[in-house]
């Protein structure tokens, strides 16, 4: 019986999804719990599998559409049953053919999507069914293989040669060696337009990774004429910065910050901090950590306007703007002012690593209250950061740069940097905005105060 595959819920706070790509076309046979498409939301990427077997029979969503949750996507069935009764807006089952609604909850962080079908019963065999149900069954070394090779084993559910559809070592070894490109590999070369035949991979069986992809992007020539699709990250990127331009009324203020003791602090603690927990203390690390004790100060910046309501949060989590391949995400460090400086170290190198090799869950970009850019490494000394969809306020950090200033009627060198506050004019005014600034200024040039 002919199946409406709907979009799954990905994340809690999800409520439409962008059709990136489909792993299989019309006509093609797909099997229960294999990935069937891949879905954007929130600026992840995440692979939706397939929730029956049969064949792709019509496509409803194409890439680039955006698609609310439970909205139909597909049609998938059997290869010459009707299927006409599926493609009207809101049109009942054929008489005598029973119609269910199935809705199954499942925990985001299994990147397993909720499947929402409209289908009649149906019979599957018992490693399809498996797939239906969140299981895999796999030998223990076909799961010792799967980790060595980098493989995620439920791509291999419903392939098993095993008793009863069980995943084998030799099924896993198979795998490998028909395919080319990691699943992560595969979606950077989407993203970037990068033909994964011209390059040479340098994984487990010459297999293509993720870093040859990036290798080969970085080293291709760009040249005059040349068209980019403007599609996947890079046009979600566009589509919340132009929301925002549009939605807030942004004013930009500029101070002029002396980072001399804060430089002296980092230097002072740099050692210790690596040797005794192995993380590096950047300035992003001490302006994260300086910035929520200002924002306790100054909760105004901590806001969303919603309706005719100006909601301030009580809990300090602040974003982190990260640049990516083709556009930009921006991770959160959640509960920032309980946290100490070597774990807001800690989670910032993780959540950027994780964004720059694909790997971010819906969690890691839910939640910000306020957000931090940080173009200091590029020489840059003004901007005007454009403010997070949904928050009120964001900082704009530039470079550290020795000046001549005058102090106590001395001309000293110093070292100086530029902090640029966008704020929603809606929301506060100049006043308060600019109160946060100095409240800010002051943490980091005297930065003991992070502490206390």
């Amino acid at each position: 019986m002919a199946i409406k595959m709907l979009m799954p819920l990905l994340g809690q706070t999800m409520e439409e999804g962008t059709i990136i790509r489909w792993f299989k076309k019309e006509g093609d046979e797909v099997k229960a719990g294999e990935p069937l498409l891949e879905v954007m939301t929130d600026k992840v990427n995440m692979e939706v599998e397939a929730p029956e077997s049969g064949i792709l029979r019509k496509i409803l969503a194409q890439p680039d559409e955006v698609v609310p949750v439970k909205e139909p996507i597909a049609i998938i069935g059997a290869p010459d049953e009707p299927i006409d009764h599926l493609l009207g807006p809101s049109e009942p089952a054929k008489s005598g053919e029973p119609q269910t609604e199935s809705t199954t909850p499942v925990s985001s962080e299994q990147r397993e999507p909720v499947v929402v079908s409209e289908k009649a019963p149906v019979d599957v065999g018992g490693s399809a069914r498996a797939a239906i149900e969140g299981r895999v069954f796999a030998s223990p070394a076909a799961r010792r293989a799967a980790r060595e090779h980098g493989i995620d084993i439920s791509l291999l559910a419903g392939r098993g040669t095993g008793p009863g559809g069980r995943i084998t070592e030799k099924d896993v070894l198979d795998y490998v060696a028909s395919t080319r490109a990691t699943p992560l590999a595969e979606k950077i070369a989407a993203d970037l337009g990068v033909d994964v035949r011209s390059i040479e991979g340098t994984g487990v069986g010459k297999r293509i990774t993720s870093e040859d992809v990036q290798r080969a992007a970085s080293t291709a020539a760009v040249s005059f004429g040349q068209t980019v699709p403007f599609s996947g990250l890079r046009k979600a990127v566009a589509q919340a910065v132009a929301s925002s331009a549009h939605s807030a009324v942004q004013v930009t203020l500029v101070v002029e910050v002396d980072m001399t003791e804060c430089v002296h602090m980092r230097e002072a603690i740099l050692q210790d901090a690596e040797s005794r927990y192995g993380v590096r203390i950047s300035y992003t690390d001490i302006i994260t950590k300086a910035v929520a004790k200002a924002i306790q100060d100054k909760p105004i910046v901590n806001s969303t306007l919603r309706e005719d309501t100006i909601v301030i949060h009580e809990q300090i989590n602040i974003g982190i703007a990260t640049a990516v391949e083709n556009g930009l995400v921006v991770p959160v460090i959640k509960d920032v002012p309980n946290k100490s400086l070597v774990q807001i170290s800690r989670e910032i190198k993780e959540l950027v690593s994780k964004a720059r090799e694909g790997k971010l869950d819906p969690q890691d970009l839910s939640g910000g209250t306020f957000t931090i850019t940080n173009l200091g490494a590029y020489g840059i000394d003004s901007f005007n950061p454009v403010i997070t969809p949904g928050q009120s306020a964001i900082l704009g950090v530039c470079r550290i740069v020795p000046k001549p200033v005058v102090v106590d009627g001395q001309v000293q060198v110093r070292q100086m940097m530029n902090l640029c506050l966008t704020f929603d004019h809606r929301v506060m005014d100049g006043a308060p905005a600019a109160e946060f600034l100095s409240v800010l200024k002051r943490v980091l040039e005297q930065p003991y105060l992070i502490f206390i």
